[in-house]
């Protein structure tokens, strides 16, 4: 347990060094506490009250009211949690691929290196959202984990290519040609010798690979190709849509909510990365 809490304080230490990194890190744990302990604490409003709708901010509507009279500041709170969960997942999926083909690509080089580099080129020369809502035709996303799924195997060539030109940098060391003399094979070396070594690349690699999910995912909600269930950004933008909030100046408070949930949570994780590259990278500080 001591050794926890020592780890924990030299990674808080570490995080703090970035002054903006450290705000932007504190920021992406509200929003996770918000959207995922929130919903036990603010109960979601269902109901409609014909008498409150558009309502102005108040101490009882801290957000306004939507269309139907709903408090709109429960449906932020509610809405997160999908957003979330499929930015991560999607990170971690296109990240994980990215880390398997690149570094493999790299190591065996021959007709692997060209098969897959030309796999990811012809997945690159396609426009990701125009086939997004081709397969969202085709499939139904109404389950996060399969659009998180979608958005992580379409996102990974690009990554894959830099990774792989790191490989090849990193290869030519004298620990990974030791590591290779031992036969130790091709998984320690990504995993004990390469990676470690590419911590502080990847960890902002996720980062932005969370924030073009989180883009992606609302942009098909907010077309309805997504037809998720229950409270989310996406859907609250796509609402406002339909039914003309756009349209009338008192909904502004309920337009603006959603767009400033995605858009302080995208900031939050573009600034979070300047403490992950400090934190990972002794170069990048001094006097810690």
């Amino acid at each position: 347990m001591a050794a926890f809490w020592h780890n924990l304080k030299t990674t808080l230490r570490l995080l703090s060094h970035n002054k903006v990194g450290f705000v932007g890190f504190l920021f992406v744990i509200f929003f996770i506490l918000l959207s995922f302990v929130g919903p036990y604490v603010v109960p979601l409003d269902r109901t409609t009250k014909l008498d409150q709708i558009y309502a102005p901010i108040s101490l009882q509507h801290p957000l306004g009211t939507d269309f139907s009279g709903r408090d709109v500041l429960s449906h932020v709170v509610h809405g997160g949690r999908d957003v979330l969960t499929v930015a991560f997942l999607a990170g971690a999926i296109s990240t994980v691929i990215a880390v398997v083909m690149g570094s493999v690509s790299a190591l065996i080089g021959g007709k692997v290196d060209s098969g897959i580099m030309g796999l990811a080129d012809v997945i690159l020369t396609i426009p990701q959202f125009p086939l997004l809502i081709v397969l969202a035709g085709l499939l139904r996303f109404n389950n996060v984990l399969i659009l998180a799924f979608i958005l992580g195997i379409l996102s990974w060539p690009s990554l894959s290519r830099a990774i792989r030109a790191q490989v090849l940098s990193l290869r030519e060391r004298d620990f990974v040609e030791a590591a290779r003399a031992l036969d130790l094979g091709t998984g320690h070396i990504i995993l004990r010798e390469i990676m470690p070594n590419m911590a502080s690349y990847l960890a902002v690699s996720l980062i932005f690979a969370m924030t073009a999910a989180v883009y992606a995912q609302v942009g098909l909600v907010f077309l309805g190709l997504v037809p998720l269930s229950g409270s989310n950004w996406g859907v609250m933008l796509q609402l406002a849509w339909t039914k003309g909030a756009i349209f009338y100046p008192k909904a502004l408070p309920y337009i603006l909510a959603p767009v400033m949930a995605i858009a302080l949570f995208q900031l939050s994780l573009v600034f979070a990365t300047r403490s992950l590259e400090e934190m990972f990278n002794p170069r990048l500080r001094t006097g810690v």
